[in-house]
């Protein structure tokens, strides 16, 4: 997902992107400590797309 499209989100269907991924992050993070997931990266842009998310959820608050 672009920055574009998540500035294009409601305030509802940005909250519930932000909890999807945090309980993605969740779920990689018990696949690393297990040694079943596939690649690293996965998590790394998971945590990317959080701060996206939260960078843009702060922006509309401070409007």
């Amino acid at each position: 997902m672009r920055i574009r499209e998540m500035r294009e989100l409601s305030d509802e269907e940005m909250r519930s992107r932000v909890d999807q991924t945090r309980k993605e992050i969740v779920e990689l993070r018990f696949q690393l400590a297990s040694r079943k997931l596939e690649s690293p990266a996965k998590l790394r842009l998971a945590r990317k797309r959080l701060a996206r998310l939260l960078t843009v959820q702060t922006e509309k608050s401070r409007r």
